[in-house]
């Protein structure tokens, strides 16, 4: 068996945007960096943001983050970021002209899934998605409630051999 090298693992997350898998059919995912101010940072580390609202655009040829929460850091005094600013992503430009082909089609979006750090930086993950309609999302629940009561059966089932 092997073990797993401290590059292996998945960095933690500093915050996840859980309704996002909900709410879009997530295709093609692109990791980019921030431009962060200081006390942002901090913040971050300290656990103090959420992507609940936040949503990418390509703004004069550049990637822009709009809508994400960085809370005020504690120590920041006078030196504090505004907490729902606009903040530039850095990306290939590649892959900039890519997401705005992307989103000029009509129901798509650039949705942050995943902030965290890497290698002492802080990265978001981007996902490309198309909106899912009301039907999907039910499709989805319901998939989800089926395999919650099978994975339950399984428990029930394996625990009842145990005892015996």
């Amino acid at each position: 068996m092997r073990m797993a090298n401290k590059k292996d693992a998945a960095p933690p997350p500093i915050c996840t945007n859980r309704r996002a898998h909900h709410q879009y059919a997530i295709g093609e995912q692109v990791e980019a960096g921030m431009i962060l101010r200081g006390t942002e940072v901090k913040a971050c580390r300290a656990g103090l943001a959420h992507l609940n609202e936040a949503y990418v655009q390509v703004v004069n040829n550049e990637a822009v983050l709009i809508g994400a929460y960085i809370g005020e850091y504690a120590g920041g005094n006078q030196f504090n970021h505004p907490t729902s600013r606009s903040r530039k992503l850095l990306m290939h430009r590649a892959q900039i002209d890519k997401m705005q082909v992307a989103l000029a089609q009509k129901g798509h979006s650039a949705v942050p899934l995943r902030l965290y750090f890497k290698d002492g930086r802080v990265k978001i993950l981007v996902g490309m998605g198309r909106g899912k309609s009301h039907v999907d999302k039910r499709d989805d629940i319901k998939q989800r409630d089926s395999q919650r009561d099978m994975a339950r059966a399984l428990r029930g089932r394996n625990r009842s051999h145990m005892v015996k």
